[in-house]
C-alpha cells in the first residue's frame, strides 16, 4: 500500500521557522515525484514545492527564498523547510506523489491519488 503520513506542523509567531515531514511507504523517490501543497479557507490548493530526480527542485514564487525541500532516501523522507513565515503562509499542508518522476507530473492537483492527511500551520502576527 502506498502512503504518505505528514507530520510537523503548529502554530508559531511571524518570523519564526517550522518543518513539516512527509515518510512514504510503498513508493520510491527515484521513480516519482513529491510535491508539497497547501490549501487557505476559501482558496484553491497551490503547489509550493516539488522535489524529483528528474527535474532537481521547483519553487513557487511565494516560497522562493523562504521555504526549502529535501529528501532522505534512507529515510524515505521528504521535508519542508520553512522559515520567515508570514501569517498569509497559515494553511492546511500536504505532500502528495507525482503521477511520475517529474515536477510537471504533480498537476493539476485534482489528478493526484496518493496525498499525506494535512498538517495545519497557522502563524499568528
Amino acid at each position: 500500500e502506498v502512503q504518505l503520513v505528514e507530520s510537523g506542523g503548529g502554530l508559531v509567531q511571524a518570523g519564526g521557522s517550522l518543518r513539516l515531514s512527509c515518510v512514504a511507504s510503498g513508493l520510491t523517490f527515484r521513480d516519482y515525484a513529491i510535491g508539497w501543497f497547501r490549501q487557505a479557507p476559501g482558496k484553491e490548493r497551490d503547489l509550493l514545492s516539488c522535489i524529483s530526480s528528474k527535474d532537481g527542485t521547483y519553487y513557487a514564487d511565494s516560497v522562493k527564498g523562504r521555504f526549502a525541500v529535501s529528501s532522505d532516501n534512507a529515510k524515505n523522507t521528504v521535508y519542508l523547510q520553512m522559515n520567515s513565515l508570514k501569517p498569509e503562509d497559515t494553511a492546511v499542508y500536504y505532500c502528495a506523489a507525482g503521477l511520475g518522476p517529474g515536477c510537471p507530473s504533480l498537476v493539476p492537483w485534482e489528478n493526484l491519488e496518493v496525498w499525506g492527511q494535512g498538517t495545519l500551520v497557522s502563524v499568528s502576527s
